[in-house]
């Protein structure tokens, strides 16, 4: 800033201030200097016969604004030292600095006049006193103002210690400058091998006001939550967990995950206080694992239809075994949370071998086909079909088999099943064709009554129940109510 003053007995011609030109003056000479956070002054040349007549006097500006003047330049410097240190009490740790821009003019006068007490108490009430600080700017926004370089530093560091541990943080800084190639990760192991920040993160020194500059720890939780203090809710009669999550923009595991120590199930107390606090963090790391794995590899469980067993029978084919397998994924986590895991490569150490069961799907007839089989496991007639001891003997009898599975001996539905005085135990099958069969003195049944049974099904075990003198098969015929010799449809 430049003051040329004109009156009809001064006449001043001026220049800059910092290009030392000299300046002439008859009778009264002035000359100004930018002053920037400080004082520094220049001064004008008189001839020696008018400077001895003159006092000086100093014009105080700042900006476009005159002040007033003072008889004592160097009131104005420590004026400005003192506001400056009666801060540093306040703001320790900092870097203070008078902030405005004040000029400074000297003027030769033949009558001093000046309220020296008056304009200093301008002049204090103008100072600003700033901090230099490094501000941390997240996409071109100041986030923050921290103190310095090392503490903004301090700052990424910290926050990125929220997401990643201090020894995958510390490997991969070291990975920085090596030259060397990773080895191969074995089975079982996982490494980091990058972590980015997704905004343009940059420091810049900047002159601030002092109460804007915050501790390293109030920059990290700004920028891991968006905010400076925490949101809290006190409970009141009638609030749940979820009523309380929604009206604060939470979901329920964000509330329960905001304070430790609650569960879903927990019960709430009337007065008690919870963190609502939306977190919104000012910064999106991104950290990418390779991770090497030994897995098994389940066997699908594959039912294949056949036509050749009943409906409703199964038979396991092949029986189910795992496989294994050392698998290579690439992990991604956004701050701290696993988002993907892509596999970029297997090695198959042992096959897998699915479990494979048969599934009927041939319809059971409940209609015999007029061919009986034999409805033991091998034997011999004991006892034929006619009068025996004094009455008649109404089916065969068959013993010595080489199994003791009594079979179905032609298609047909259980009529009868349980214990029926000399026969004891014994079944009775109808073929729905006019024909049925009974099977008599045996040791256990495996129908039941409305069942079912195709021509060869196991229906019983082979006894001795009932009136019988041994272990052996009663069998008899029975064709529209009345009996027939069985050795006359028998196969």
């Amino acid at each position: 800033m430049f003051w040329n003053k004109s009156k009809e007995e001064t006449a001043v011609l001026a220049t800059d201030g910092l290009s030392g030109k000299r300046t002439n003056v008859i009778k009264k000479a002035a000359i100004s200097v930018v002053l920037l956070s400080g004082l520094s002054f220049n001064f004008a040349f008189a001839d020696e016969t008018a400077d001895s007549e003159l006092a000086t006097i100093y014009h105080i500006y700042t900006d476009d604004q005159y002040i007033g003047a003072v008889s004592n330049k160097e009131e104005i410097t420590q004026l400005m030292k003192d506001k400056v240190e009666a801060s540093k009490s306040q703001f320790e740790g900092l870097s203070l600095t008078a902030g405005n821009n004040f000029s400074v003019v000297e003027e030769k006068v033949f009558s001093p006049a000046t309220d020296d007490a008056a304009t200093l108490k301008q002049v204090e009430d103008l100072i600003e006193v700033n901090a230099n600080a490094f501000a941390i700017s997240i996409d071109n926004e100041v986030a923050a103002y921290v103190t310095d370089l090392e503490a903004y530093n301090e700052v990424l560091r910290k926050v990125k210690l929220n997401y990643v541990s201090e020894k995958e943080l510390n490997f991969l800084e070291a990975r920085k400058s090596a030259t060397d190639t990773l080895p191969e990760l074995k089975p079982g192991e996982t490494r980091i091998v990058d972590l980015t920040v997704k905004q343009d993160v940059t420091g810049a020194t900047m002159s601030v006001k002092p109460e804007e500059v915050v501790t390293v720890d109030q920059a990290v939780k700004r920028l891991l939550t968006g905010v400076e203090k925490e949101e809290t809710y006190t409970v009141k009669q009638g609030d749940v967990i979820s009523k309380i999550a929604s009206a604060h923009d939470l979901s329920t595991k964000q509330l329960l995950d905001l304070n430790k120590g609650l569960q879903e199930d927990s019960t709430l107390k009337i007065g008690q206080e919870l963190n609502v606090t939306v977190l919104k963090p000012a910064l999106n790391f991104e950290a990418q694992y390779e991770k090497r794995a030994k897995e098994e590899i389940p066997f699908d469980k594959i039912v294949e239809e056949t036509d050749t067993m009943y409906k409703g029978d199964t038979k396991m084919k092949t029986k189910g075994a795992n496989g294994e397998r050392v698998a290579t994924y690439t992990l991604t986590k956004q701050n701290g949370v696993l988002t993907s895991k892509e596999l970029v490569e297997e090695e198959i150490t042992k096959q897998v071998q699915h479990q494979v069961t048969l599934k009927g799907t041939k319809v059971m007839p409940s209609r015999g086909n007029g061919s009986f089989a034999w409805p033991a496991q091998g034997g011999y007639i004991s006892s034929e079909r006619g009068q025996r001891w004094g009455r008649m003997h109404e089916g065969i009898d068959i013993a010595r088999p080489s199994g003791f599975g009594i079979l179905a001996s032609d298609n047909g539905v259980v009529v009868a099943a349980g214990w029926d005085g000399g026969l004891g135990q014994r079944v009775i099958i109808d073929h729905n064709n006019g024909y049925r069969t009974v099977y008599g003195h045996l040791a256990s049944i495996n129908v039941a009554v409305g069942q079912t049974v195709p021509q060869g099904t196991q229906i019983g075990i082979m006894g001795n129940t009932g009136r019988s003198t041994g272990t052996h098969l009663h069998f008899e015929v029975i064709q529209n109510g009345a009996h027939i010799n069985p050795l006359s449809v028998l196969n």
